[in-house]
């Protein structure tokens, strides 16, 4: 009897490995090098990435010192994209508000991915009941566009990154869910599922060991796809004032104060409008390529 266990649970974990392992690593590298486009979107994320990182390295300036006799300055030498309102240097408090605009993206997009799967997880496996009620919860929250939604909740909570982040992250919940709810009703009628089934593995252990590492890739696809709009909306909050609040740099609220001087001062306006548009644009490519990358079906 335990001989029969353990060859049916071999069955069982080769029947997943199988499943899991279509297509090696070296080959999605190969299909993600092969896209120009996408790696245009890589090369943006990551020169973006580096540069707010390494904020201290790229700039001298103190993005919360004020210097009211340097005020508006146009792009020089020594401020090579300005100065703002409070003589603050453009490049410095551009680069600082870039790891707020992108921390609070990240964190908002692995909130919304880990509530989808989970969400999305039980309604796929489970069916019957579970499946109605969640799938009744998503459709009340689809029904509320996400940055209108966003805008309330962040009314509830009030302003600052983790509200922000929060907002943000409930929005995007509705999606992911969906996606990982229709990839389980896919998964969950193979051959290496109802090999689990059948040796008496429990729900909790076919869930985790042999249908959730077989979401990966449309999670993966759909996290990344999402930064770029998670970045839009987060800009948006901090614009009229409901996501990160000055003095803190954010690319969002320095475009908020930016707005009043847009016809006496450029660069202010511009220079936050960029780095915003370019995320979106760079993070957008390289979701693409990471969809393409890993669901040939989708290449044109």
């Amino acid at each position: 009897m335990l001989k029969r266990k353990k060859r049916n649970e071999a069955i069982e974990n080769a029947l997943a490995d199988m499943a899991r392992h279509k297509g090696g690593g070296s080959e999605f590298i190969q299909r993600m090098l092969r896209n120009k486009t996408g790696m245009i979107g890589t090369c943006i994320c990551f020169v973006l990435i580096i540069l707010c990182a390494g904020a201290p390295i790229f700039t001298k300036w103190d993005p919360y010192e004020q210097s009211l006799a340097s005020k508006f300055i146009l792009p020089n030498m020594e401020h090579i994209m300005g100065t703002d309102d409070f003589g603050r240097d453009l490049w410095c408090r551009l680069l600082y508000g870039g790891r707020y605009s992108l921390l609070i993206a990240l964190g908002s997009a692995v909130i919304s991915t880990v509530a989808g799967l989970v969400l999305g997880s039980c309604a796929g496996y489970f069916g019957g009941k579970t499946d109605l009620i969640i799938t009744r919860f998503l459709d009340i929250i689809q029904a509320i566009p996400g940055l209108l939604l966003a805008i309330a909740i962040s009314s509830a909570l009030g302003s600052g990154p983790f509200n922000t982040m929060l907002a943000i992250a409930i929005g995007n919940i509705a999606g992911g869910a969906r996606i990982m709810r229709s990839t389980v009703l896919s998964i969950r009628g193979n051959e290496f599922v109802e090999a689990a089934k059948a040796t008496g593995s429990r729900d909790a252990r076919i869930i985790f060991v042999h249908i959730l590492p077989n979401t990966i890739a449309p999670l993966a696809i759909n996290a990344s796809m999402g930064i770029g709009g998670s970045i839009g909306a987060i800009s948006g909050l901090s614009f009229i004032g409901l996501g990160v609040q000055p003095p803190t740099p954010e690319w969002g609220s320095i475009l908020a104060v930016g707005k009043t001087y847009i016809r006496d001062f450029w660069p202010i306006v511009l220079f936050p409008a960029l780095f915003i548009a370019l995320t979106i644009f760079g993070f957008n490519l390289f979701g693409d390529a990471l969809r393409d990358a890993l669901d040939p079906k989708m290449r044109d």
